[in-house]
């Protein structure tokens, strides 16, 4: 028998599963994809490992989507990875550093004084990147971006997070067509490593409304890098200015605008889990 220990926490609705790992140890793309699944396994948006820190850095974050595909940064997920850090002793002076796939992150952490848990933090999540090349994105501008499916036109401006993401403005989020649409929207041909969705509106000043179709997972109650493009997006538009909530099915984000991007938000500890690996269902499919 296998077992693999893990934590389920959530970010405002986004849930993760927390895998501590030995040295040069990683579930593979099918456990992930078993685990994550909501009817056969634990259910989650993705499952993060948490590896040991070198070079200045405390930890390290690997993140596997849903769909057992690879993701570069979650600032949602990095808010997870930190409660388990803290608990594991990681953290330091109410700060720990993380290497993720899109680089080194800063996080504070606001740890409660009684228990001794994480109750929220404010991830540094880098700058935003407008760059078609470093988006990705192979269209000539990555503004004023027009996408269209099935008699439905959307306009709006692609932007990286150290992932791609298509930050839509629509009318009214709530009535968006964001499972029957996202799912194309995500494969359009322009992203080569397709890419997350954002229907987004201004609903009150300094305040957008998003939801979210996530590459690889399907919608999410709520999305970091999301929120932090989004709100990078309608700020250069002039649409808000560098303090931003964003709103989302799963509660409610802040977001700081500068030369790097502050994302802070709460973070819940579910239940520990063990799982028998060899037990669960590699072939299943996930259920979002």
């Amino acid at each position: 028998m296998t077992t693999v220990h893990l934590a389920k926490l959530h970010a405002t609705g986004n849930d993760f599963l927390v895998h501590v790992a030995e040295p040069g140890a990683q579930l593979d793309p099918a456990q992930v994809r078993a685990l994550c699944d909501r009817w056969r396994g634990v259910g989650a948006d993705g499952v993060l490992t948490l590896g040991s820190g070198r070079d200045g850095a405390d930890a390290t974050m690997t993140l596997l989507n849903a769909d057992g595909g690879p993701a570069q940064m979650s600032g949602n997920g990095a808010r997870c990875l930190a409660w388990v850090a803290v608990r594991e002793g990681l953290a330091h002076d109410g700060r720990l550093v993380v290497d993720t796939g899109g680089g080194r992150r800063a996080i504070e952490l606001d740890i409660d004084p009684v228990s001794g848990d994480l109750v929220a933090a404010t991830v540094d999540m880098g700058p935003v990147t407008f760059d078609p090349a470093r988006i990705p994105f192979g269209g000539a501008s990555p503004f004023d971006v027009e996408a269209e499916f099935h008699g439905v036109v959307y306009r709006g401006d692609a932007a990286g997070m150290g992932n791609p993401h298509l930050v839509l403005f629509v009318d009214d989020p709530a009535a968006a067509r964001v499972t029957q649409h996202g799912p194309r929207l995500e494969h359009d041909p322009r992203f080569p490593e397709r890419t997350n969705v954002e229907f987004v509106a201004v609903t009150a000043p300094d305040t957008i409304t998003m939801r979210v179709w996530e590459r690889g997972v399907g919608e999410t109650l709520s999305c970091g890098t999301g929120a932090c493009a989004s709100a990078a997006v309608a700020h250069r538009r002039g649409l808000v200015g560098e303090h931003v909530v964003v709103r989302v099915p799963g509660g409610e984000l802040t977001v700081d605008l500068g030369d790097t991007i502050r994302l802070g938000g709460p973070v819940v500890h579910v239940f520990d889990v063990d799982v028998d690996l060899d037990a669960i269902d590699l072939g299943a499919e996930v259920t979002a």
